[in-house]
């Protein structure tokens, strides 16, 4: 009987599908200056080898989400933690990713999560305006982005290529949320009224910042950049009264037939706690968190307190490229 159960000990530990992995692998497209010293905390606390790959600059969340597909044969990693919906939403499409329901999910809003559990969102930035509080006063400052088409705004508004990131996330929603009508004719007014197209929302940010222009399109992290500098800058969160503010979450997703996804489950459950919440909140990026009775910065407002755009990411994710066409002729064409 002894001899029985030393043979079923070791079974037990060589076999992959009993024994609890001691790695996992995550790839991010998180900032490394974010996302590792949260990594790296939970490998401390946990003794779970966490094997990173961070994105690099050059390659954009595209790249990542190209070697993922290019991956999907024979999976080299088990979790996606992505800083924005889109392209988490393509993996899905591709059949990358397999569902996973964390008990840590329970209270964000089912806005923010797939109805199938196949990714999570939280700790969201915002699309917002900057300001630089030098140029304009309070009573100077449009309620709505779609007050930006007005003459007084000629040549006075920056926007980052609507083609990349963020800001072609956010005129991908407008296009969902007004009609495409409504939302190509807004673009047309913003070209005609002389807006700025940069490289970028840091560049936005650094106009405004610099006084060469006095509102621009932002996110909230690159905002909170010159704003925790003392810079003379302002945010606003805009269309409180009307459509609402878009909300880009952080996504969390288990790949699917990941070479480690128990220890992929445990990872996502740490991602989508209130503490690491709290840690992006608190951290330069300044992300919001999409909980109740989450610790962070006086200067980061409550969930409950602003109006987000209601709208569907699935269906932002499926009209991207048609919005981008668009914008790509109207604006580099």
């Amino acid at each position: 009987m002894n001899v029985f159960i030393h043979l079923l000990i070791i079974i037990f530990n060589l076999c992959p599908a009993y024994s609890m992995a001691k790695e996992v692998v995550i790839y991010t497209s998180v900032d490394q200056v974010f996302s590792e010293p949260i990594l790296k905390a939970y490998e401390k606390t946990t003794g779970v080898k966490v094997k990173a790959v961070y994105d690099v600059e050059a390659a954009k969340t595209t790249g990542m989400v190209n070697r993922l597909i290019a991956e999907k044969r024979r999976p080299k990693c088990d979790v996606f933690w992505n800083s924005e919906f889109a392209q988490t939403i393509v993996l899905k499409k591709k059949g990358v990713l397999t569902p996973y329901c964390s008990p840590n999910a329970n209270e964000i809003p089912s806005l923010f999560k797939d109805s199938d559990c196949f990714w999570t969102g939280f700790a969201a930035r915002a699309r917002v305006l900057i300001y630089n509080t030098k140029l304009l006063k309070k009573t100077d400052l449009p309620d709505s982005i779609l007050e930006l088409t007005q003459s007084k705004w000629h040549s006075k508004v920056g926007l980052a290529y609507p083609l990349f990131g963020t800001t072609a996330t956010h005129m991908t929603a407008l296009n969902i949320f007004l009609g495409q009508k409504q939302t190509e004719s807004f673009l047309k007014k913003l070209k005609s009224n002389d807006v700025h197209i940069v490289d970028g929302n840091g560049v936005v940010r650094d106009l405004v910042v610099e006084g060469r222009l006095p509102i621009g399109f932002t996110d909230t992290d690159d905002a909170n950049v010159a704003i925790q500098a003392g810079k003379p800058v302002k945010r606003i969160y805009p269309d409180q009264n009307g459509m609402g503010t878009l909300l880009i979450p952080n996504t969390v997703a288990l790949i699917n037939n990941g070479p480690h996804p128990e220890a992929g489950k445990k990872l996502i459950d740490y991602l989508l706690s209130k503490h690491v919440e709290s840690r992006l909140a608190y951290c330069e990026s300044a992300q919001m968190p999409l909980r109740k009775d989450v610790k962070k910065p006086g200067y980061i407002p409550d969930f409950s307190s602003i109006k987000a755009m209601n709208i569907s990411y699935e269906k932002i994710a499926d009209h991207m490229k048609k919005t981008a066409k668009f914008c790509q002729n109207l604006f580099i064409r």
